[in-house]
């Protein structure tokens, strides 16, 4: 068996050091935020060191009970939000993705072609028709307009990858289910989607990403304090009248960080499964 050859040991360190240098460039601006959500608002933009001269705690409180409305209910708005989000994109996307990948019928590739071009629209040009939809629904100032069209398949990204995924799995599982006698909704079930985790995982992750980070979408349709996520929380802190509690904005927007970096630990295994394999023949 023959051995890979090894990197010399001069030009393995010295990859290592860059790879170690960039990582703490990327990671600068995170470590930065993070001390100074523990400095006195006078302190914060006199350094750029990441080790405070007097620290000070008290941003964290000031951040969670410092506005109208307690944090906590930006947290939990933004969960609800982002976890019907998820819920409906699986189920939409999943079951536009199987019925393009593993059905025939008449009109599939015009259908599959649509949806690709979708991608090619802003946001921006469908926004105002949608505001005077959900005005009309009387829906705005309410978290249906972000919600119920998650509902309906509207992320074509979502249905192109889930359906390269479902292209990869083999057709001899269709053929066989159906001589047992399963219908197209039990081979759905039964067989594609416990075969696709990671690929449906990949689409959670993403979804709950895109969702919980989303400004635009919370600052058209939400009003009340009361409704408002955590993006819109964190604009609370700045003041353009008067003077802006940085340390406290930072302290909420470490707290902001938290659910993001806890999925790509717990599930950077099914995230990473997830990409590699999509697209890819089996």
């Amino acid at each position: 068996m023959i051995e890979r050859a090894r990197r010399p040991w001069p030009r393995s360190l010295a990859y290592h050091i860059v790879l170690c240098a960039a990582s703490l460039v990327m990671l600068y601006p995170l470590l930065w935020m993070f001390a100074s959500s523990l400095k006195p608002n006078a302190e914060i933009f006199e350094t750029f060191s990441l080790f405070p001269e007097h620290w000070d705690f008290s941003a964290y409180s000031r951040g969670w009970n410092g506005l109208q409305v307690s944090f906590g209910q930006f947290f939990w708005n933004s969960l609800l939000i982002s976890m019907l989000s998820v819920t409906g994109n699986l189920i939409s996307c999943s079951l536009a993705a199987y019925a393009v990948s593993r059905m025939r019928f008449p009109g599939r590739n015009i259908c599959f072609s649509l949806m690709l071009m979708t991608l090619m629209i802003p946001y921006q040009v469908t926004l105002v028709p949608q505001y005077i939809l959900f005005l009309n629904l009387d829906w705005v100032n309410s978290f249906l307009p972000l919600v119920v069209p998650k509902f309906m398949a509207v992320d074509a990204f979502f249905i192109f990858l889930l359906t390269q995924f479902f292209r990869g799995l083999p057709r001899e599982l269709d053929e066989a289910a159906v001589m047992d006698g399963c219908g197209p909704w039990r081979i759905y079930w039964k067989i594609i989607l416990p075969l696709s985790v990671p690929a449906l995982a990949t689409a959670a992750i993403f979804t709950f990403i895109f969702t919980w980070d989303d400004f635009f979408g919370p600052l058209i349709y939400l009003s009340d304090v009361e409704n408002f996520t955590v993006q819109l929380g964190l604009r609370g802190f700045l003041d353009s009248g008067g003077q802006s509690d940085w340390g406290a904005m930072f302290a909420m927007a470490v707290l902001t960080l938290l659910p993001v970096l806890a999925l790509f630990v717990f599930f950077q295994r099914l995230l990473i499964q997830g990409i590699a394999t999509t697209g890819m023949k089996r």
